[in-house]
């Protein structure tokens, strides 16, 4: 009964994020500004890693947890990456440096 109940919290939670990170892929296609862009990517990217984590729970398999965790440290350098390239490609256009003084 109890383990009945768990299973359908999980998968209302599966839901509810998948519906969220649809909001915010239209919410990425359609803002102007590349910073908030950016705050997107991240936040989905943040979701998916709760999807894998309580996918891993509910499946009850420990290896799962190891592919959220290589997939946060990719998130965070693909994020660290753009915000990197947004930066320099904003002090070309300003015309105060070089891309290497970032």
């Amino acid at each position: 009964m109890l383990e009945e109940a768990y299973r359908v919290l999980y998968t209302l939670s599966l839901l509810i994020l998948a519906v969220l990170i649809l909001v915010l892929l239209i919410r990425a296609a359609t803002v102007r500004r590349p910073t908030d862009r950016i705050i997107c990517v991240n936040m989905i990217s943040a979701m998916v890693i709760a999807m894998i984590v309580l996918l891993s729970v509910m499946l009850r398999e420990g290896y799962l947890m190891d592919a959220a965790l290589l997939y946060a440290a990719m998130s965070f350098l693909a994020v660290m990456v753009f915000c990197r390239i947004w930066l320099s490609t904003e002090r070309r256009k300003k015309g105060k440096g070089d891309a290497a003084d970032v």
